[in-house]
């Protein structure tokens, strides 16, 4: 016979997903069926207290304040923050046009829209200034290869024929506006 879920709760049936309630105070009468129970008892009622670490993990630490690294390149960091950090990562120092871009960048806060625009531009201008380096050290860069040309040929063969006829395409066209340019 089905009942609806008022009447069977009305009828003292029990349901299997829901802890049996006091039906005065509206409180669970079964609290350890509870997921999560308990976790904000006292220290020796808690359930967890044999399984967490003793001593706890800071204990007797070997220093009072963490000494600084110290900075051996230009560190950019954020204009919310007074200094550097104690610890910081420093593997490419910022130099050249997109050094300048960069810390332009770092002027401005991390919430407006020109830091994280002006770091894009820098990371471009970067790629720019990489391939003029590999072109003035006698290095011709492979750009096919290095773009994932060959993967893309392999995985997506039509997405890489339509990027070549896009390629073509404006070849093509700056081509015809050079010679139509060079006639006038």
């Amino acid at each position: 016979m089905d009942m609806p879920i008022s009447d069977a709760a009305a009828a003292g049936q029990r349901h299997d997903h829901a802890p049996d309630f006091d039906t005065h105070s509206r409180r669970p009468q079964n609290l350890e069926a509870i997921p999560g129970w308990g976790s904000d008892l006292d220290r020796d009622k808690r359930p967890a207290v044999p399984r967490e670490r003793r001593p706890p993990r800071l204990d007797h630490v070997h220093f009072e304040e963490m000494q600084p690294q110290e900075p051996h390149v230009t560190v950019l960091h954020s204009a919310e923050r007074p200094g550097l950090t104690p610890i910081f990562g420093s593997p490419v120092p910022p130099s050249g046009v997109s050094g300048a871009v960069r810390r332009l960048a770092f002027g401005y806060s991390e919430n407006d829209l020109r830091h994280w625009l002006l770091l894009l531009a820098a990371d471009r201008v970067n790629v720019v200034e990489g391939l003029a380096s590999d072109l003035v050290h006698g290095h011709v860069p492979r750009l096919y290869a290095e773009t994932g040309g060959r993967a893309e040929l392999r995985h997506n063969p039509r997405g890489a024929v339509a990027k070549a006829a896009v390629l073509a395409a404006g070849v093509a066209l700056f081509v015809a506006w050079r010679r139509g340019r060079a006639r006038r």
